[in-house]
């Protein structure tokens, strides 16, 4: 019956194909290209159909199918897009049929919705996919959830969010690539590849939409929503490059900003929306605002009203409102004021009827009716969210080598975090279940049951003051020869408003440890959490220790798989991890103080505890001398530089190298290492590997002015590798 239905669908669209040629109707002609169906559509548009197509509604929180007539009467027929929180593809073809059918001109809605590290097959938050330093891998994540997504009829994403964050306490660090410019480039770029592929219109397929333009990971304080105050000088030397190459990606869409830059919020900044992402880089999609992002500039200062907001916010360069009913209530009285000029509103449409087009929405409006079974979790899907948990584990340390756990044969697994699933699953976790996850308890259970005694005790809640479970935990301890402790955050303390003062865990988790190493066993401490944390009184009780962020539905097997040493850890560090939350501002590439010797902390130390790239193995890596084809070089030369890695111990394992540049002196101050390539191979033990780093001059010896003008200077240049460094010169 389906592939009856499958077959009558594919006739009626050839018909219908036919029938708009016969007709004339180009914008219905699939045949034709799609800037001439565009041009075509919005020539017979009247102000109000156009107006209707700039705004995004909601749908699906509490309705279903059995309610859709009075669904129906909330969303206008000529609207332009709705939010699409239920999973039914049913109900979505239901509201898409109104938009095919009862509008004048059958423009089809774009189903969005917030699927930020998986859809169904829920896999680890980008902070730890950033730790995995493996592009490919992020990107068939990617897949993954748009094949799940778009069967399950949503054609957008928002995501990836590229904010480069620097402060922990900001809980939407959790939501990024860490506090690399480049790095949060190269995972953005992987995002969109996986999302889009080559054709958006595939059905596996959704838009991508990069956010938030620009500088929201600079929160100050790392309080959510706030101000934020940036140089032109740092908003293009640090915040620009993701969403510049991003853009460079082929990225549908773009989301602008809450936050106010230095004065002028986000969403009504005409220099990062028109003049640079229209007019300099030519980015012919759309971009939508946050959740209430345009009627907020009243909340900022900036605007008297919502009309007033509305009007600010569109002509600076945001074409669609995401639920601020400023648009649909004022946008047409605006027009008609003279306020804004009709060619701007058929640009904006323009911009959205051709992400809708290259979608290929007009051609297949409707989601093909497919069961959960044929969509969600499929095994090749689980396969690479367990690959992609188990490459984003950092080992952070590993005293005596007690990992992997290889001869113990009765073993602790105490915390709030050993048997919970719902928490594993991170923020944003979009249609993921806790019923999909494999807790910690039972990943090790189905590793380590059958040769080795797994005892339990929960030992204490998440936060609070009730310690009456830690004797129950010191018991299970004293039987034991090592405890495998695992603690973190819950999944609201990090995502979108979820901003702390202090990176620390709650007292009651660290005073559990205290407790545990009274009994002298060796402590392997687990660490989940959406942000980096402060770990210096835990780092001097403990053994081991790993940081498995938030790890998705695969969490346990993936756990399991580094404790027993069934797979090596290969994670590093996307963000730093400071000693102690005082120190935050903390990054690895600032820029280098007046007085080295002096300006540091009095009561504590001035370096992070664990610094950006940091991450242990099971096995030794040795690292030669960089090679260089050439030391002496001009403007237009290549330049390739190689560096060979070995496997010295006894175990295969996956090594990261990082190739850093330094420029002593330039005209504008530089940081002290500016990350420029990295790229991971498997290297067996005993063998050795070559990686090489291809230098585009402009590129990776350049930098960039407050106007974001590149400019490239004679002089000295040094690359870094580990502790590996080689010269440059530059004439």
């Amino acid at each position: 019956m389906r592939n009856f239905k499958v077959f009558s669908a594919c006739i009626l669209l050839a018909l219908t194909a036919i029938s708009a040629k016969a007709d004339n109707v180009i914008y219905k002609d699939a045949s034709q290209p799609i800037e001439k169906r565009v041009e075509d559509l919005v020539a017979r548009m009247t102000l109000e159909e156009k107006v209707l197509q700039l705004n995004q509604y909601t749908l699906g929180r509490n309705d279903n199918v059995n309610n859709v007539a009075e669904i129906l009467k909330k969303l206008p027929a000529e609207l332009g897009s709705v939010i699409y929180f239920n999973s039914d593809p049913d109900l979505r073809n239901q509201v898409q049929r109104q938009a095919m059918e009862k509008s004048r001109l059958g423009i089809p809605m774009i189903f969005g919705y917030d699927v930020i590290h998986g859809y169904r097959t829920v896999y680890p938050i980008s902070l730890a996919q950033a730790c995995s330093w493996n592009s490919g891998l992020v990107e068939q994540a990617c897949a993954v959830a748009a094949q799940e997504a778009r069967m399950s009829g949503v054609d957008w994403t928002f995501s990836p969010m590229v904010d480069v964050a620097r402060d922990g306490r900001w809980g939407r660090v959790s939501e990024g690539y860490g506090e690399d410019p480049y790095a949060n480039a190269v995972f953005g770029v992987a995002s969109i590849k996986g999302y889009q592929g080559n054709d958006m219109s595939d059905s596996q397929r959704v838009a991508a939409c990069l956010k938030h333009y620009v500088g929201y990971g600079a929160s100050e304080g790392g309080r959510d929503y706030v101000y934020t105050e940036i140089s032109p000088q740092t908003l293009w030397d640090t915040y620009m490059l993701p969403y510049e190459e991003g853009v460079k990606a082929g990225a549908a869409t773009l989301m602008s900003c809450f936050n106010d830059i230095s004065g002028t919020p986000g969403t009504a900044n005409s220099y990062i929306l028109r003049e640079i992402l229209k007019n300099r880089w030519k980015h012919d999609g759309f971009v939508v605002s946050d959740w209430g992002a345009i009627q907020q500039l009243r909340s900022q200062g900036v605007a008297k009203d919502l009309k007033e907001a509305g009007l600010k916010a569109f002509t600076a360069g945001v074409e669609m409102d995401m639920m601020n009913n400023s648009y649909d209530k004022h946008l047409v009285d605006l027009v008609n004021e003279g306020k804004v000029p009709m060619a701007m509103v058929d640009d904006a449409v323009k911009r959205v009827l051709r992400v809708k087009f290259r979608l290929g929405l007009f051609e297949k409006p409707y989601t093909s009716t497919t069961t959960e079974k044929e969509r969600f979790l499929l095994p090749a899907n689980l396969k690479i969210a367990q690959q992609l948990a188990e490459e984003s584990i950092v080992l952070l340390k590993n005293d005596n080598n007690i990992l992997p756990l290889t001869k113990q044969s009765n073993v602790a697994v105490i915390g709030p975090m050993a048997k919970d699933k719902l928490n594993l699953l991170g923020s944003w976790s979009a249609h993921g279940k806790q019923d999909d996850v494999t807790s910690i308890y039972d990943g090790l259970v189905a590793e380590l049951g059958k040769k080795v005694k797994l005892s339990y005790a929960e030992g204490c809640e998440f936060d609070g003051d009730n310690t009456s479970k830690f004797a129950e935990a010191v018991s299970v301890a004293n039987k034991s020869e090592v405890i495998i402790l695992c603690l973190g955050e819950k999944k609201g303390w990090s995502g979108e408003n979820a901003s702390r003062s202090t990176l620390a865990l709650p007292k009651i988790q660290e005073d559990l440890v205290l407790e545990l190493k009274k009994t002298g066993k060796p402590i392997v401490l687990l660490l989940s959490s959406g942000r980096p944390l402060e770990l210096n009184r835990l780092e001097k009780l403990s053994d081991a220790m790993l940081e498995i962020w938030q790890p998705g539905i695969m969490s346990g097997q993936a756990v399991a798989g580094i404790l027993s040493g069934r797979v090596n850890p290969s994670g590093k560090l996307s963000i730093t991890f400071p000693y102690s939350t005082g120190q935050i501002p903390i990054y690895y590439n600032m820029r280098q103080s007046g007085r080295t010797h002096q300006g540091k902390y009095q009561d504590i130390p001035t370096t992070p505890l664990y610094e950006f790239t940091h991450g242990l193995s099971y096995t030794n890596y040795e690292y030669g001398d960089i090679k260089a084809s050439a030391t002496k070089i001009k403007r237009g030369d290549k330049l390739s530089l190689d560096i060979t890695v070995s496997n010295s111990g006894k175990m295969d394992g996956k090594e990261t190298v990082h190739w850093f540049i330094y420029d002593p002196v330039s005209t504008i101050s530089r940081p002290v290492k500016e990350l420029k390539h990295f790229e991971k191979q498997l290297i067996k033990a005993g063998e050795s590997k070559t990686f090489r780093f291809e230098v585009d001059l402009e590129r990776d010896f350049g930098f960039v002015d407050g106007t974001g003008k590149r400019f490239l200077e004679s002089g000295d240049y040094y690359v870094i590798v580990k502790d590996k460094k080689i010269k440059i010169e530059l004439d």
